[in-house]
């Protein structure tokens, strides 16, 4: 019965992963592959149907083939991240105008952010 319950679970958290990374293609502050990699995480174990599915798909399957393979991302592809990283959080501080707490906040998860963008290492070549 446990074992059941943590395969919906994840199943369901995979799932959610999933709506919110399809959100984020449309939607430029909501990012898509990270989302979508804890979806392929959420499924690995517990839905190899669904597993499969997200690594096949159009669109989102070889950056999702790569990091699974790799562990690496895109150098064209890693440069965009960090420009919309820098951009979002740019446009919530300058909206944040003269709350300084929440600014100094969004500062602080931006290089953070940055930082671990930063540690991912850049594929050689496509996968």
């Amino acid at each position: 019965m446990r074992k059941k319950l943590k395969q919906y679970l994840f199943i369901t958290l995979g799932w959610v992963f999933v709506i919110l990374g399809a959100i984020g293609a449309v939607l430029p502050l909501l990012p898509t592959t990270p989302f979508l990699i804890l979806a392929l995480a959420c499924f690995a174990e517990n839905s190899p149907r669904f597993h499969r599915m997200l690594l096949n798909h159009k669109w989102f399957g070889p950056p999702l083939q790569q990091w699974e393979q790799t562990r690496t991302m895109r150098p064209k592809v890693k440069k965009k991240v960090y420009l919309l990283i820098i951009l979002t959080f740019g446009i919530s501080i300058a909206v944040l105008w003269g709350r300084t707490g929440l600014q100094l906040m969004l500062v602080g998860f931006c290089i953070t952010l940055l930082w671990f963008i930063s540690r991912i290492k850049e594929a050689e070549r496509e996968v």
